[in-house]
């Protein structure tokens, strides 16, 4: 992964589909994807190979035990949460190459505890109707993702693509 590469981080994600899908989206943004455990399935899951069909050979994929040590692992990488207690719409923070954004699980969230890792003005989160709970988890990082990615210029993206 380059220096301008975004990072994708699921801490304990729980359904395999949707982590297929986010591995797919990584593959085709050149996202890295970080994994924190523990899983709610095997990364052998039959649903989770289905869902990211063919794609795991071009993504680049990493398994954690903890988000600590991912941070230790790459101190430089700034944590940028998604999460529904934010107080800044992703679309109006300012991304830049390397930076890591990090999500829940689908039933849980990021845990209070983790959020405590974050600088406050880095915790964002997706607009959404009053009364509404939460986006699916890969709708939601595909939002966070494609948003930041446009602000890089869709960095390594050839221009003929765009």
């Amino acid at each position: 992964m380059g220096d301008s590469a975004l990072h994708i981080v699921l801490c304990q994600p729980e359904i395999p589909p949707n982590t297929g899908n986010i591995i797919r989206l990584c593959a085709n943004t050149g996202a890295g994807l970080h994994i924190i455990r523990p899983l709610g399935f095997e990364m052998d899951d039959k649903r989770l190979r289905r869902a990211g069909l063919d794609y795991h050979e071009f993504a680049k994929v990493q398994t954690w035990d903890s988000l600590p040590a991912y941070v230790d692992a790459y101190p430089e990488r700034r944590l940028i949460a998604v999460e529904t207690c934010g107080q800044t719409a992703h679309s109006d923070f300012i991304y830049s190459g390397g930076d890591s954004l990090v999500f829940g699980s689908e039933t849980k969230g990021l845990s209070n505890e983790t959020l405590t890792l974050f600088d406050q003005a880095n915790i964002v989160r997706l607009p959404m109707l009053p009364g509404s709970r939460s986006l699916n988890l890969s709708n939601a990082v595909a939002v966070a993702v494609f948003e930041a990615w446009r602000q890089l210029g869709y960095s390594g993206c050839l221009k003929a693509d765009l």
